[in-house]
């Protein structure tokens, strides 16, 4: 029965079309994705209305420190679930159970560490970024309350990635919706009712964040008995702590080296003035909305190729990429199309229409992004798929990459052609990273096959 019943709570991806296991496992993700943008959008539409045009660029003004440190914790917790999938793949729950607690015990330590070293800080950070002063202290409030909330921000992230990794894709959507909704209403209460400033979005956001993880622990403790742990497997093991953090912190660091780069795209678009950051705040939050079903496809693949591993399934691997790849290329093609005609009104979401200035910003930005997605597409699914096999140092060296693309535009291009060459740091990202990636790919499928002693 016990067996049975974690049969229904999971979802096998070894077995079946490759093409039809990565689109329903997909769908989940792009809610759960599209949950998570609403969250920052929510708080920057009753931001933009309510408060006005500082405090927006306030809240924009902390995009790329956010994408550092979030960024970080969000690819440590995703990559703490590799071997969890791995392990579900082979059928080995025991050292699954090992994997998850020992995931607890290094999702704590980062947790503390740090949400304490980014709050103390912040300040040094906003001011290296050459944050405008009318909207410096509107940035500080508000990532010092975000950061605060870190551990909250680690403890969902870790229990949606061991969700995913165990083939359940759909519950963490469940809990992001439901606190997706407290977080909305949060906002329009401290902000629109009891008159609060953007410590009010960001103290909606941290409560919201904090139900969505204790909302997802419990789920998990009373619906998978495959994840009711033992005394014995609770004891801390630094062999299962070495493999986590050997696969986790590599998946976190790219983020972290790649947002260096989106730094240095920051103090250049700060440099432009707070219409321009207005514009580009607005522009990244429609970004966020609409590549949501791109890197939905990009997570899957971890999972996806992760199980197939610990089955020794290889020749799946490669199938359900060339299935990723052909799905991504028609979102993002859409995506281009859907930006040309309505990417300036979608921006007045966050913006008035007497703004122009900001809207043209904001137009700009998306459109020429949105242009290159097929590229962001490649550079998701190919990532994704190494990480699964466990090769997370490559991850790094394509940060490092998209780190000094996004460094050549914010200095070089920035200097020569203004914000329209800051547009254009994303896109030579995404083809520095694909150079890199494509024969990474290859070569660690190669690599798989001989360690698993398949030919």
């Amino acid at each position: 029965m016990k067996n049975e019943k974690n049969k229904k709570m999971t979802r096998d991806l070894t077995v079946g079309n490759p093409a039809l296991c990565i689109l329903s496992f997909q769908i989940p993700m792009f809610l759960g994705m599209l949950f998570q943008q609403l969250y920052s959008m929510v708080d920057a539409v009753i931001v933009g209305k309510f408060l006005g045009l500082l405090p927006l660029a306030g809240i924009g003004a902390t995009g790329s420190i956010c994408f550092l440190i979030i960024g970080f914790c969000n690819g440590l917790s995703n990559g703490f679930a590799i071997p969890v999938a791995q392990m579900f793949g082979a059928k080995k729950y025991t050292e699954l159970r090992k994997f998850v607690a020992n995931t607890i015990w290094m999702g704590a330590f980062f947790a503390v560490v740090i949400s304490v070293a980014t709050v103390i800080l912040c300040k040094p950070i906003l001011r290296l970024l050459s944050t405008p002063s009318d909207i410096f202290e509107y940035s500080y409030i508000y990532l010092v309350i975000l950061f605060a909330a870190i551990p909250f921000t680690i403890l969902y992230n870790s229990a949606a990635a061991v969700l995913r990794a165990l083939g359940d894709s759909k519950s963490p959507v469940i809990f992001l919706a439901f606190s997706s909704f407290i977080n909305i209403a949060l906002d329009v209460l401290f902000i629109s009712f009891i008159g609060m400033g953007v410590e009010g979005a960001a103290i909606a956001t941290m409560i919201s964040q904090a139900v969505s993880g204790v909302a997802c622990v419990i789920y998990m403790y009373k619906k998978f008995e495959i994840l009711h742990i033992t005394k014995d497997e609770w004891r801390f093991e630094r062999s299962y702590s070495n493999k986590l953090c050997y696969i986790g912190v590599p998946m976190g660091l790219q983020y972290s080296i790649t947002a260096i780069g989106t730094m240095v795209i920051q103090k250049a678009v700060n440099d432009c003035g707070s219409l321009a950051v207005a514009g580009m705040t607005a522009a990244q939050k429609i970004n966020g909305i609409i590549t949501c079903p791109i890197e939905a496809l990009a997570s899957t693949m971890a999972t996806y190729v992760g199980q197939n591993v610990g089955a020794k399934k290889i020749d799946r691997i490669g199938k359900g990429l060339t299935a990723a790849n052909i799905m991504g290329f028609g979102v993002s093609i859409f995506m281009f199309v859907l930006m040309i005609f309505f990417g300036k009104p979608m921006s007045m979401l966050f913006l008035e229409a007497d703004e122009l200035e900001a809207l043209n910003y904001s137009y700009l930005f998306i459109v020429i992004s949105s242009g290159f997605y097929i590229l962001l597409t490649i550079v998701g699914n190919y990532r994704f798929s190494i990480q699964g096999m466990g090769y997370s140092d490559f991850a790094i060296i394509a940060g490092v990459l998209e780190m000094v693309a996004r460094i050549i535009a914010g200095t070089v291009l920035a200097g020569v052609f203004g914000y329209i060459g800051v547009c254009f740091a994303s896109p030579l990202a995404w083809i520095f990273a694909d150079v890199f990636l494509i024969p990474a790919y290859f070569y660690s499928k190669k690599k798989i096959k001989r360690e698993l002693g398949i030919d």
